[in-house]
């Protein structure tokens, strides 16, 4: 399996004016063929101006930036998109920080024109339930899978929601890990952090941040569900589950290098699949380059990385798509744009 970059694309133009950051994409292929993209943006991140945006691109050509979803004075985080087949889901986090984050759900009958006052996911749960950044995985038995995780002031700790009713309901299933003192870093290691823009600016504080978090999922076969995770540990973790993801075994590393940034994977079919992530290893390392890998054994192996992008600055938090042998892939760029990339799938 070969990859080959077909075109690259940013969202908005220079000097827009609309806001002054950006992060978290996520997008979805309507049957049409209309591509839809969901981020946050604001002042910062963390700030209590950010909002959730959309833009479509039909035809190859991108539409204007639309703000759908605001609530003066509090934070808005990592939309989820999501496609029924009868309506689009936009999950989402609200919260001054990650530590108090609670999930949001929105929903468009119209394509995206109008949305739904949104609504709490799981009415009186104070966790973070639901996606916290990745797409949700729909089961071969038409379970509905979203990938999900808690940060507390010390301990990160990845989940899935299971739902066997479209939504309806959500099921909570923990995913085992042992936690472990945390390590320090050098003060270099600070600067990815401060290219980050990150809400929380103590590298005390965050340094002793131990876990995984964000997991990307995908089945094969069917009855049998897999994640990998970021992690503060300079690798990317995994997990499987034998019985649809309702028990998982303890995370294990892999040896792929993680920067504890954000990756996502597509599953084009079989035990194919394309990771998109930053092959860096270290806690809080570099966000470049960003790349995608493939595996045509269930995630066994890995091939060499192929560079999207390899450019000073943070180029991070990718989202993947496969529609048959084509993936979309859309990420944050320098924390101003966001970028879109099309790659072809050949033999």
């Amino acid at each position: 399996m070969r990859l080959i970059l077909k075109n690259q694309a940013l969202l908005l133009p220079p000097a827009h004016g609309l806001f002054r950051n950006c992060h978290a994409s996520t997008l979805v292929r309507r049957p049409d063929g209309t591509i839809h993209v969901a981020f946050f943006a604001g002042t910062t991140e963390g700030a209590g101006d950010t909002a959730i945006w959309t833009m479509t691109c039909q035809d190859g050509q991108w539409g204007t930036p639309r703000r759908i979803l605001a609530e003066p004075g509090l934070a808005h985080w990592n939309p989820v998109l999501h496609d029924s087949g009868e309506a689009l889901l936009l999950f989402y986090k609200v919260g001054p920080d990650v530590h108090h984050w609670i999930t949001r759900l929105a929903l468009s009958r119209d394509g995206g024109e109008t949305w739904s006052a949104p609504a709490a996911l799981v009415p009186g749960d104070a966790r973070p339930r639901g996606p916290v950044r990745n797409k949700l995985l729909r089961l071969a038995n038409g379970d509905w899978l979203a990938p999900g995780s808690i940060e507390t002031p010390t301990t990160w700790d990845a989940f899935v929601d299971r739902s066997p009713d479209r939504g309806g309901s959500w099921a909570f299933h923990p995913v085992p890990l042992r936690h472990v003192p945390p390590g320090s870093r050098p003060a270099e290691a600070w600067s990815g952090l401060a290219e980050a823009a990150l809400w929380e600016t103590d590298p005390a504080r965050v340094f002793a941040w131990d876990g995984v978090i964000q997991p990307t999922l995908w089945e094969f076969p069917a009855g049998h569900v897999h994640m990998l995770l970021r992690s503060t540990r300079g690798v990317i973790y995994r997990s499987d589950s034998r019985d649809g993801g309702r028990s998982w075994c303890e995370a294990y590393p892999t040896s792929l290098p993680n920067n504890n940034s954000g990756i996502d994977l597509a599953h084009p079919g079989g035990g194919r699949l394309v990771l998109a992530c930053n092959p860096v290893t270290g806690n809080w390392a570099s966000r470049t380059p960003l790349s995608l890998l493939c595996s045509e054994d269930n995630g066994a192996s890995w091939s060499e990385p192929l560079h999207l992008e390899t450019r000073e600055g943070e180029f991070s938090y990718p989202a993947i798509i496969a529609d048959g042998n084509r993936l979309h892939v859309t990420y944050t760029v320098r924390r101003e744009n966001i970028a879109c990339a099309v790659v072809d799938i050949t033999t």
